[in-house]
């Protein structure tokens, strides 16, 4: 996977005088079956999220509420996401170092993966990252 294979999708977005409802539906708005969902939440000004990538598991990343960055690294290349809208989300493939930063006061972010927890899937070390990207 390469950094070009990230994708920011639209999803629904039904407006309403009284607030806005957005939906994300396995396999209609994201093309994978929701099998885990975590938010992170309260991070304090200048920490970092992330870290790491997975051998595995696709996210789909939203912003619910304020705004961070997404930094995505394919051990070439880099680029950086900036979600701060709760109908927009990021579509990030397996096998790509990301790295979340810039957290806005009070943000929250939903992560939609297509696999549960598995602590043998992640790389937490970018050297051990771009030695495992290197030998696929």
């Amino acid at each position: 996977m390469r950094v070009k294979d990230c994708t920011i999708l639209d999803l629904p977005k039904i407006a309403d005088g009284r607030g806005n409802l957005s939906i994300i539906e396995q396999f209609k708005q994201i093309p994978f079956k929701i099998k885990r969902c975590y938010w992170i939440y309260d991070v304090p000004g200048g920490c970092e999220r992330g870290g790491h990538a997975y051998k595995k598991n696709t996210e789909f990343i939203v912003a619910l509420s304020g705004s961070f960055d997404v930094v995505i690294n394919d051990g070439t290349n880099e680029q950086t996401y900036h979600l701060n809208r709760s109908y927009m989300g990021l579509l990030v493939p397996k096998g790509l170092w990301r790295v979340m930063n810039n957290f806005s006061t009070n943000s929250l972010a939903l992560i939609l993966s297509d696999t549960e927890y598995d602590a043998d899937d992640y790389i937490m070390d970018y050297e051990d990252y771009k030695k495992w990207n290197n030998q696929r």
